[in-house]
């Protein structure tokens, strides 16, 4: 169904008013701003300093989450290049509105860290299931719930290793003694409320003055800030884990010549949504992508997850609001100066996407209508914000208005939306699905930040079919 008849979202967060849409920019407008963000980070180092407190990490490990075992293999490094004080934390998953669908979250987590592991030097065990045995778990919580800080850095990797593959933990007498089932509930417990309080709901996070880090994936985001703050001691040495270059360029294997991969064997689906922060910001360099290997792309827009009865939490909202601000500041992309697209204005663009594409128009027109939405704050609830995005793209805005309404777009966005779910098992956008030559299975991926995977992959099929 394209959108759920009872839709557990409120009619306000589905459709919001003009003036919910305009509190929103600025309440999150206030989140995705650069100049906020370091008055924020300076204001903390200013009260630190004032009673000369140490620079504090903490941790939040979940030991059934994939995320969280690779990044223990990178803790025992962190401590030793940086002057910090990590403090760790057994989690619960958090589940809920936070987490839905947790048992698909589960799968794909499982499938995407064995799929990135490798590029980031670290290592996912083949064998292992979607998440450890019950029993295995409690192991390695009795084990690291009476470890001090030093000792469960210096220990997890190992432990989550045993854990993932159902190999034996070994006890001490010790902690068989004091690890009752009601004293490792406890510790769990009080890691999931810190979480809580903090203002979290994800396990392999980091939290720093203020600001969460996820996994490896948002680590060099932490490493460049505590090396702003000059308490990195090997400066010159390059990130503990590195954000993979988005690269299609040829190489024979020791240099990459600058041109660029044929990859027209291929097929790559897009699936990308118009009230998605992250779709914002990746959305033309996926495009940019496509056209320079000349990739076959299929464009596939589906709708906003909200409208399709995906919780909301107000709290997960403002961290991918941050998140997608600093993720845009690494690419050198604008967004935050923005206005919400959810609902009705999304509802009239995907009406004008068929015609669009009947010119050869339509993702010129979707690429038009997020920079309006999400870095140039112009709500496309008014009708003269679409027309300026129609005819930004050249196209007709008195044609446009025949089509504006019409439902065409209904049955092709249903089946983009069926494809994702159903047989991707994905539901968030945007998303991958890079298929060919004959005999490779399809490799999907979710997430702006998978992108660097999608073009490592087409690079490595060009040279598997030569």
């Amino acid at each position: 169904m394209l959108e759920p008849e009872n839709n557990p979202n409120p009619k306000s967060v589905v459709d919001p008013p003009r003036l919910l849409r305009f509190v929103l920019a600025k309440v999150f407008g206030r989140i995705a701003n650069t100049q906020q963000i370091l008055k924020k980070r300076t204001g903390f180092e200013r009260q630190r300093q004032a009673v000369s407190a140490d620079h504090v990490v903490e941790y939040f490990h979940q030991l059934d989450d994939p995320y969280s075992h690779l990044t223990a293999q990178v803790l025992v490094k962190l401590a030793a290049r940086y002057h910090i004080k990590i403090v760790p934390h057994l989690v619960r998953a958090s589940g809920g509105d936070h987490q839905p669908e947790q048992q698909k979250l589960a799968t794909w987590a499982r499938r995407d860290t064995e799929l990135v592991a490798p590029h980031y030097g670290l290592s996912f065990p083949g064998d292992a299931g979607v998440t450890p045995d019950v029993e295995h778990q409690q192991l390695a919580a009795a084990a690291l719930a009476g470890m001090d800080a030093n000792e469960f850095i210096e220990s997890v990797e190992k432990i989550s290793q045993r854990c993932w593959l159902g190999e034996s933990i070994e006890l001490s007498q010790t902690v068989q003694a004091q690890s009752s089932e009601s004293d490792i509930s406890k510790k769990l417990d009080q890691g999931s409320a810190r979480l809580a309080e903090l203002g979290h709901y994800s396990g392999a996070t980091f939290y720093y003055g203020g600001e969460w880090y996820w996994g490896v994936d948002r680590l060099f985001h932490l490493e460049q800030r505590l090396r702003d703050l000059g308490v990195c001691h090997a400066p010159e040495e390059p990130y503990i884990v590195s954000r993979p270059a988005i690269d299609v360029s040829v190489s024979d294997g020791c240099k990459v010549d600058g041109s660029k991969v044929d990859a027209s064997n291929l097929e790559l689906h897009f699936y990308p949504s118009l009230n998605s922060p992250y779709t914002s910001i990746i959305f033309d360099r996926t495009v940019e992508l496509a056209k320079a290997c000349n990739i076959t792309f299929y464009h596939k827009p589906v709708l906003p997850m909200i409208m399709r009865g995906v919780p909301a939490p107000i709290t997960k909202g403002k961290y991918i609001f941050f998140d997608t601000k600093r993720e845009a500041d690494f690419f050198g992309v604008p967004f935050g100066k923005h206005v919400t697209p959810i609902g009705t204005p999304t509802r009239q663009a995907y009406s004008l996407f068929p015609w669009a594409k009947s010119l050869g128009k339509d993702i010129e027109l979707h690429s038009a209508l997020l920079r309006m939405a999400w870095s140039e704050g112009k709500g496309l609830h008014k009708k003269v914000n679409m027309r300026r995005a129609v005819e930004a793209v050249g196209l007709d805005w008195n044609e446009a208005c025949h089509q504006l309404g019409s439902e065409s777009w209904k049955a092709f966005v249903e089946q983009n939306q069926r494809e994702m779910v159903e047989h991707m098992g994905l539901w968030g956008v945007p998303c991958y699905r890079l298929s060919g030559p004959d005999g490779e299975p399809d490799l999907v991926v979710w997430g702006q930040d998978r992108l660097w995977l999608v073009a490592a992959e087409i690079r490595r099929r060009v040279a598997l079919a030569q």
